[in-house]
């Protein structure tokens, strides 16, 4: 008993403190008041060969001899008490679990869950055997992003997620970016329309205490060519041109508004901050 109450006194530190491991996946920072968390599930080899107009020239210009690597990630925030996952990895051995729980959290002290688009590195760790991961959850995601998925071309992987938690999933419209008046979602969580990778791709701009953090999901899948040429889509993209065409859009506002982003696949430590370079972007990761 002493040992379990002693295990709990140090996760309960290191997460109060903020705990960052490359060794474990995990690279904790501020957002204002707000501790949030990278949390890498997964890391393999890069295949240029999913970039549609990338020429050979192109790809030997930018990507090392050596390769590259691509990897799966989500985010948790924690907010006074509040406990928030944006998207669950693909649910691999519980490795997103694994390491929420290294930050002392529970599954069942999870109250938010934001799903940024219903593929299934994003939603496959929300059920188990028919049965919520996360029992006191609300599962968020966009309007359109649910409608296609569940029944204009129905997923069965993602239905079989979202059952679990029956009136529990919550969909919404998310804004345009740059609008004037966006809605939150949450007090100081906005959703904002991405669409092109899926119908209803949904990135999220966190704000609290001055700060920002634009959460981009699958905006881009291979950093270190589609930074400096946003134009160039990935096979991954269902709608390829709106795709590019968004990538560019949200790209420009990080930049000219000074916000950090965090991204899916973007390597360890996953977030960083955007300029402007030539016909695209400069990505600078955090430190």
């Amino acid at each position: 008993m002493k040992r379990v109450m002693f295990m709990g006194l140090i996760l309960g530190a290191m997460a109060a403190a903020g705990y960052t491991d490359p060794a474990d996946g995990i690279y904790s920072f501020k957002v204002g008041q707000l501790d949030v968390y990278m949390l890498v599930e997964s890391e393999r080899d890069g295949n240029a060969g999913i970039l549609v107009g990338a020429d050979e020239a192109m790809i030997k210009r930018l990507i090392p001899a050596s390769g590259f690597k691509h990897t799966a990630n989500a985010f948790l925030i924690r907010a006074a008490g509040q406990n928030i996952l944006v998207d669950t990895g693909t649910g691999a051995a519980d490795i997103i679990i694994g390491k929420i729980k290294k930050l002392g959290v529970q599954p069942d002290q999870i109250e938010t869950v934001l799903i940024t688009h219903l593929h299934g590195d994003h939603f496959g760790s929300l059920q188990r055997d028919g049965k919520a991961v996360f029992p006191k959850a609300k599962i968020y995601l966009s309007a359109k992003e649910h409608q296609h998925f569940t029944k204009t071309a129905p997923n069965q992987g993602a239905i079989a997620a979202l059952a679990p938690y029956g009136s529990q999933v919550i969909t919404f419209e998310p804004a345009d970016l740059g609008s004037t008046r966006p809605k939150e979602l949450l007090p100081g969580i906005t959703p904002i329309a991405a669409y092109g990778h899926t119908p209803g791709h949904t990135i999220f701009l966190i704000e609290n205490s001055g700060a920002k953090l634009l959460i981009i999901a699958d905006l881009l899948h291979v950093a270190l060519v589609q930074f400096p040429n946003p134009d160039i889509s990935a096979t991954y993209d269902m709608d390829q041109k709106a795709a590019a065409s968004v990538r560019r859009q949200v790209l420009d506002y990080a930049a000219k508004n000074k916000i950090q982003i965090g991204g899916m696949h973007i390597v360890y430590p996953g977030t960083g901050n955007v300029s402007a370079e030539g016909t695209g972007f400069k990505f600078t990761p955090g430190k």
